[in-house]
């Protein structure tokens, strides 16, 4: 008992040391906060929104040297990676589906199929190229991914696509040589991405809202994203002291009225119970807060009834759209271990009519037939009635030739000028084709943008196993800044935690949406004939060398009829038949040796000392009438 009360005191004393001993100056107390927030949003058709937000806020500047020395919410795996590569900010996103933005509005963190890496270095980087190789390698390790294909194949350094998120300087955010970009449209998202991404959360997925987290439902669901930012942020408005900001987003999408249909009798309803099959039993004990916010602007009260009622409904306004929110505080609702199963039944059938589109989304395609020439186009619409500037930035692989005088922007037959144009050629098997557009869309217009490639001829050894399947295209990525917050949920640059975005008063909402991935087929070689070839030389040198090798090597000699080789069976009944005879006929010779001598006792011990081997008992039997043969004569 002793022992066991002198733990905490040793611990506390041993801490104590650790700060007074530790060099640098460094403070005991290091000021970094951890939140953890759940949005759940009600779409059209019947699908609900789910997005976790995992934020960590660190009071230490990316600048100092010694920043990444010591840790304590922020993962220590994941800031070694950081520190050696000198990196300014990162983004990556692992995507599995493709979200639908006509019908589900815009998504709180937005991310094409597949994954994306984006990374900023620090200005003090030297030899980019090679960071970038050795960055990708080391994620590549750290979320079991196959980021290691992020070559100098498919990177890219966007100009004005992807700019800063974070503190930056004025001149270095211009400056895009310290910027890569690359994606990986095939890669699939499974659960050993899900396991490193839990790892670096301060309380894992043991407590708080990550406990929810259940791989067979989550990737049974209609989209599923995990997403992993990492930037520098001002601590106050004034922007006085710097601060590190790491966020984790895992957004997903389930369609309650088709998996509850014909197990429930109201098949709209939905409950954490239905959607995780998990209940929330606790929160992370290191969470500053715990919050989960219910949109209910779409089917507001009395339409949606909450079970249990809310602490705190907000009724606010974002950029002139009305949202109605429903707020719980966590905490309240786990503490002496209760159980919180947050559940939504509507007063009536839901009757699921036109949905009201964004005020800009796209769509993006494949034209052309045959397995010679080709091309894309892309259509965006613009359902506001005012102009509208957009950049558009396509990532082509060197395999699909564009040819830049068939780039064409039209609206309505009418041919569009773009106001700037940054256009890169690819090389075959070291660098893609980069494309981007800056031009203005008119008022509830829908504009098209067209350009025709070339399919190249690939060598036999650089088609994947499944070479028919086809070859994926990166998805184009549009940023824009609308003037309307029309279906915005996205969580605005200044803020950190998704609560800043109920408080949102900004005129002004920066956007940037991810169109489809595409698929193309490029010339094939039929695989099967090299196989069916080597079968057929296999056979026939088979049959000709073995017969050459016959004649040549085997020694031809006359072999009496008589003694031909018989059968198994044959053999055997010779064999029996034989040692019959042979039993015979030395009972014989025995016989005529007792009448003349009555000698018959050297026969008899031979007998007894016969083995099982036939050849020998012959050998022996012989031997002994030979002897005795040669006795009677001598007598």
């Amino acid at each position: 008992m002793a022992a066991l009360l002198r733990k905490p005191v040793d611990s506390i004393v041993f801490r104590v040391f650790l700060c007074f001993s530790l060099p640098f100056q460094l403070k005991c107390t290091i000021n970094d906060t951890f939140s953890e927030e759940l949005y759940i949003k009600s779409l059209e058709r019947g699908h609900v929104l789910n997005h976790f937000q995992f934020t960590t806020i660190w009071n230490a500047s990316i600048e100092d040297e010694t920043t990444f020395l010591h840790y304590r919410y922020f993962p220590k795996a994941l800031g070694d990676v950081l520190a050696t590569y000198r990196v300014q900010e990162l983004h990556l996103s692992q995507t599995q589906g493709q979200w639908n933005y006509e019908h589900w509005g815009y998504p709180p963190e937005d991310a094409p199929p597949g994954v994306e890496l984006w990374v900023w270095f620090q200005p003090q980087s030297n030899n980019l190229d090679h960071m970038w190789a050795e960055l990708v390698n080391a994620l590549s390790g750290l979320f079991c991914a196959s980021l290691n294909f992020m070559d100098t194949k498919t990177t890219v350094m966007p100009r004005w696509s992807f700019r800063p998120s974070g503190i930056a300087a004025e001149y270095y955010s211009f400056d895009s040589r310290f910027m890569r970009f690359a994606a990986l449209p095939r890669e699939i998202v499974c659960t050993e991405n899900l396991t490193p991404w839990e790892k670096l959360l301060p309380c894992e997925s043991q407590v708080g809202l990550a406990s929810l987290f259940n791989a067979v439902r989550l990737y049974d669901s209609s989209f599923h994203s995990l997403g992993l930012h990492f930037r520098p942020v001002c601590q106050d408005g004034s922007c006085t002291s710097a601060g590190i900001e790491l966020k984790q987003t895992l957004t997903v999408v389930f369609n309650t009225a088709m998996a509850n249909r014909g197990k429930v009798k109201d098949h709209q309803n939905w409950s954490l119970k239905s959607m995780f099959e998990r209940s929330l039993h606790n929160t992370c004990p290191l969470a500053s807060e715990s919050k989960l916010y219910v949109d209910t602007s779409i089917h507001p009260a009395p339409k949606t009834a909450l079970d249990p009622s809310p602490d705190e409904v907000l009724i606010t306004r974002r950029g002139g759209e009305r949202r109605m929110y429903s707020v719980y505080d966590l905490k309240n609702h786990t503490s002496g271990g209760r159980t919180f199963n947050l559940q939504a039944g509507y007063s009536g059938p839901v009757v699921y009519g036109d949905v009201t589109p964004p005020p800009l989304y796209a769509q993006r395609f494949v034209t052309g037939y045959g397995l010679e020439k080709g091309g894309i186009t892309c259509i965006l619409y613009n359902t506001l009635d005012t102009n509208l500037t957009v950049i558009y930035m396509e990532t082509i692989p060197w395999y699909l030739r564009i040819y830049f005088s068939s780039i064409k922007i039209e609206a309505y037959g009418i041919p569009v000028k773009p106001y700037k144009t940054h256009f890169i050629p690819g090389k075959d098997r070291s660098q893609p084709y980069q494309l981007e557009l800056v031009f203005r869309l008119r008022p509830l217009s829908v504009t098209k943008i067209s350009m025709e490639f070339d399919r190249a001829f690939l060598k036999w050894t650089e088609y994947p196993p499944d070479a028919n399947h086809g070859f994926y295209v990166n998805s184009a990525v549009i940023s824009a800044v609308l003037p309307s917050g029309s279906q915005y949920t996205a969580v605005p640059q200044s803020g950190s935690l998704f609560r800043d975005s109920l408080s949102d008063n900004s005129g002004q909402f920066f956007l940037r949406l991810h169109t489809e991935s595409l698929l193309v087929s490029l010339p094939t070689p039929d695989f099967s004939m090299p196989y069916n070839v080597i079968c057929l030389a296999c056979t026939v040198v088979a049959i000709a060398f073995g017969s050459l090798h016959n004649l040549t090597t085997r020694s031809l000699a006359a072999v009496d009829p008589e003694k031909t080789k018989k059968n198994p069976l044959q053999r055997l009944k010779a064999f029996l038949h034989g040692r019959k005879s042979q039993e015979k006929s030395s009972q014989e010779v025995k016989g005529e040796v007792v009448d003349e001598d009555g000698a018959d006792k050297s026969v008899e011990n031979d007998e007894n000392k016969s083995s099982g081997d036939t050849g020998d008992s012959v050998r022996k039997r012989t031997v002994t009438v030979k002897d005795v043969t040669e006795d009677v004569s001598s007598s």
